[in-house]
C-alpha cells in the first residue's frame, strides 16, 4: 500500500505564521477534504506537499515509486497546443520508457546477434505499456474529455481558444489522465456543469489512490470523501465522516466554545476593570501586576471564520399575479445552432425553478430572454400581472463602479431604513472591517460577483432571476443565501450546478440538454439518480476499456514478440549449424595435426615437430571459441523456445 507522511510542516511568511506543526499520513484509501477560511493556507498546504513550495521545516516520506499530482484553484497556464496534446502530456511519465525502448529496437535491428538481454528488456517494457494503459490512452484521454464537457471536435482546437474555465477542466484531464498515487485537488468543481460534476464524482469514487480535496460545493464533498481535516490558525485538526457531518460535529462544539468565549470575556472585561481601577492606587500595585500579566497570558478563544453563522433576508417581496412567468413557442438560434425551438412552461407564484444542465445548453441565454436582455428571439414571454424582476448575471460585476468603495456603492441604491445594516449585510458576504472601504475597481473576480449580487439582492422583487449565485460563495455564505432564498416571499428562477443548493431549494428543476429540456418535478433525488444513470451509461459507452479492445492490443503485441522471436530463431539455427560445421572441420584438421606429431621424421625433428604443435594449439583454441560461441547461441536459442507462445 502507498503511504504519504508529513510531519512538523511548518510555514511562515514574514511575521505571519501559516502553517504550524502540522502533521497527517495519507494511503490509498484516503478521501480527505481540507477545509478552512479564505486565506487560511489551503493552497499554501497543497503547494508545499506537491513540492511547488518550500517550507521553513518538514518532514515528508512517501512509498518509493509513488507519484502526487496537484491541481492549483487559479494560474494555471497551459503551452499553446491542441487539447489533446495538452491532456496526453500525462503520459509524459512514460517518455523514459518509450526512449529506451526506441534505442533498444534500433540495436536489435541492427545487429541482430547476442541480444538476448535487449529482446527479453523490450518484452517487459511492452508488459508495462500495456498494464499502464499506455497503449489505450487514446480511448482513455477521449473519456476523460468528454467526462468533462468536452466534445471530439474540441480535441484539435488550440487551448488558447478556451476561457479561464474550460483551461481548468484541460488541467483537471491531464492531471486525471497521470494517474497518480495521490491526488490533491484545490477548488476542482469550479466551472464544472452538473453533469461534468457528476461525472467528476464517479470518477474520484473509482480512483485507486489517496484524495485530498478543496470544494465549496457541500454535496460533492458528502458524495466523495469521509474524513475532513480543518485547517484554523495554522493548526490540523481531522473530523472522521463526511462534511455534513463535520459541520453538525462543529456546531456542537462551537456551541461550547460561544459559552466560552461568553465566560473568557466577561472574565477579560472584569480584569481590565480591576487594572483601570487601582492602576494608580500604590497599594494594589502588586495585585495590578499579578492581573496585567494573567490578562497577557489569556489566550482568546477565536470562533473560526468559515463556519461563523451570518445572517441575511430580502426585502419584502411585492405581491404579484399567481402566474408570474409565461413562455409559448419559443424559438432561439445562433446561426446554425438551434438553441429552443416550441418550448413553452409557465412559472407560478412561489416556485424556485433550478435550470441545470450541460454548458452550451442555453441556461444563460434562457435567463436572459426572461430578464428581458435579450430580444434576439420567436415565439411569445410575458411577465405575469405586477411582477418586478431582479436580475443576477454572471458578469454582473461589470455594473460596479471602479471608483468608488464597497460601501459607497451599496449606499448608493439602499433604502434610508437599510443604511444602518449595511455593515452587517456585507459581513454576510464576506466583507468586513476595513474591506468595506476598498475601492471596486482592486476587487477580485469573486469578490465583484459577492457585492453584485448583494446590490442586487437589496432591490425589492418578487421574481429574482439568478445566474449561478453561488460561485464565488465558500459554503457558509451559500448557506446563508440558500436560507433567506428559503425565508423570501417571491417566486425564483436560479440556475445552477450546485447540487445542495439545487437540491434545498427547487420545487421543480429545468434540466437542459442536447436532447431538448425536460421538466422534473420537485424531486432532487429522483433528478439525481437519472443523471447518475445517465452518466453510468455515458461510462459504458464511450468510456469503459472494452475488454476486447484490450485484448486486442495484447494480441497484436504478442504478435508482433512472436515474429520477432520466430525470425530470430531460425537465424541462431542457421548460425548453429554453420557453427557445428566450423568445429567439425577444426576437428578433422586437430586430428591431422595430431598424427602428423606422431610421425618420426616430424618430432624427431625439433622445427618440424616446434610448428605442428604451434599449429595445433592455435586451431584448438579457435576451436574453444568457436564452442563457446554455439553454446552462448545455443542457450539463446532455448531461452527463445521456451518463451514462445505459438
Amino acid at each position: 500500500m502507498n503511504n504519504l507522511q508529513i510531519s512538523d510542516l511548518s510555514l511562515s511568511f514574514g511575521e505571519r505564521r501559516i502553517l504550524s506543526n502540522i502533521s497527517f499520513s495519507m494511503n490509498e484509501r484516503t478521501r480527505a477534504a481540507l477545509a478552512g477560511a479564505n486565506g487560511c493556507g489551503k493552497s499554501t498546504l497543497f503547494k508545499v506537499i506537491s513540492g511547488q513550495l518550500e517550507a521553513d521545516s518538514l518532514n515528508i516520506s512517501i512509498t518509493k515509486g509513488a507519484r502526487i499530482s496537484y491541481l492549483p484553484q487559479s494560474d494555471i497556464v497551459l503551452a499553446s497546443e491542441t487539447v489533446y496534446e495538452a491532456v496526453e502530456r500525462g503520459y509524459d511519465r512514460f517518455l523514459p520508457l518509450l526512449e529506451e525502448l526506441g534505442k533498444l529496437e534500433e540495436k536489435v535491428a541492427k545487429e541482430g546477434k547476442n541480444v538476448s538481454y535487449e529482446l527479453d528488456r523490450i518484452g517487459e517494457i511492452h508488459d508495462s505499456l500495456v498494464e499502464n494503459g499506455y497503449y489505450d490512452r487514446a480511448s482513455r484521454i477521449g473519456t476523460i474529455l468528454m467526462g468533462l464537457g468536452f466534445r471530439e471536435k474540441d480535441f484539435g482546437a488550440s487551448t488558447d481558444t478556451f476561457s479561464g474555465g474550460w483551461q481548468m477542466r484541460i488541467a483537471l484531464a491531464r492531471i486525471l489522465v497521470e494517474n497518480p498515487d495521490f491526488l490533491l485537488l484545490d477548488e476542482p468543481t469550479n466551472y464544472l456543469d452538473i453533469e461534468a460534476l457528476t461525472w467528476l464524482e464517479e470518477y474520484l469514487k473509482s480512483f485507486h489512490g489517496g484524495i485530498m480535496l478543496v470544494s465549496h460545493d457541500q454535496s460533492f464533498l458528502d458524495e466523495t470523501i469521509d474524513e475532513v481535516y480543518e485547517l484554523n490558525n495554522g493548526k490540523l485538526r481531522n473530523y472522521q465522516g463526511n462534511y455534513t457531518k463535520y459541520v453538525r460535529t462543529r456546531e456542537e462544539e462551537i456551541k461550547a466554545l460561544e459559552a466560552e468565549y461568553r465566560r473568557q470575556q466577561e472574565e477579560i472585561h472584569r480584569t481590565e476593570e480591576f487594572i483601570e481601577r487601582f492602576r494608580y492606587k500604590a497599594t494594589k500595585a502588586k495585585q495590578v501586576q499579578s492581573r496585567i500579566k494573567a490578562l497577557e497570558k489569556i489566550e482568546e478563544i477565536e470562533i473560526p471564520a468559515h463556519l461563523k453563522k451570518v445572517s441575511f433576508s430580502f426585502p419584502e417581496a411585492p405581491r404579484s399575479g399567481n402566474d408570474v412567468m409565461i413562455v409559448e413557442n419559443l424559438f432561439k438560434a445562433y446561426d446554425s445552432n438551434v438553441i429552443y425551438d416550441g418550448f413553452s412552461f409557465i412559472v407560478n407564484k412561489g416556485e424556485r425553478l433550478a435550470i441545470t444542465g450541460r454548458n452550451g445548453t442555453g441556461k444563460s441565454t434562457l435567463l436572459r430572454i426572461l430578464a428581458g436582455k435579450d430580444d434576439d428571439y420567436r415565439g411569445t414571454v410575458r411577465d405575469g400581472a405586477g411582477v418586478k424582476k431582479g436580475y443576477f448575471a454572471q458578469d454582473a460585476e461589470h455594473t460596479l463602479d471602479p471608483e468608488k468603495d464597497i460601501i459607497g456603492e451599496l449606499e448608493e441604491i439602499a433604502d434610508t431604513k437599510d443604511i444602518p445594516k449595511l455593515r452587517n449585510m456585507l459581513g454576510a458576504f464576506l466583507f468586513s472591517n476595513d474591506d468595506i472601504y476598498k475601492k471596486c475597481g482592486v476587487l477580485s473576480g469573486g469578490e465583484k460577483s459577492r457585492l453584485s449580487l448583494l446590490k442586487m439582492l437589496m432591490h425589492p422583487a418578487n421574481l429574482l432571476l439568478l445566474d449561478e449565485p453561488t460561485n464565488h460563495l465558500d459554503i457558509n455564505t451559500k448557506e446563508m443565501l440558500l436560507e433567506a432564498i428559503k425565508d423570501y416571499g417571491g417566486t425564483v428562477i436560479f440556475v445552477s450546478h450546485d447540487k445542495h443548493f439545487i437540491s434545498n431549494l427547487a420545487t421543480r428543476i429545468l434540466y437542459l440538454s442536447e436532447d431538448g429540456p425536460e421538466f422534473f418535478q420537485g424531486d432532487f433525488e429522483y433528478f439525481n439518480y437519472k443523471l447518475k444513470e445517465k452518466e453510468e451509461r455515458f461510462i459504458l459507452e464511450t468510456t469503459a476499456e472494452k475488454k476486447e479492445d484490450v485484448e486486442k492490443k495484447k494480441r497484436s503485441i504478442d504478435r508482433d514478440d512472436r515474429k520477432q522471436r520466430k525470425n530470430r530463431i531460425k537465424s541462431l539455427e542457421r548460425e548453429i549449424d554453420k557453427l557445428e560445421q566450423e568445429i567439425d572441420d577444426i576437428d578433422a584438421l586437430i586430428s591431422a595435426l595430431e598424427a602428423e606429431s606422431m610421425k618420426e621424421e616430424v618430432y624427431s625433428d625439433p622445427a618440424k615437430i616446434t610448428k605442428v604443435l604451434l599449429e595445433k594449439a592455435e586451431k584448438e583454441k579457435q576451436r574453444d571459441e568457436m564452442e563457446l560461441l554455439w553454446m552462448q547461441k545455443s542457450e539463446e536459442m532455448e531461452r527463445l523456445e521456451d518463451g514462445k507462445d505459438c
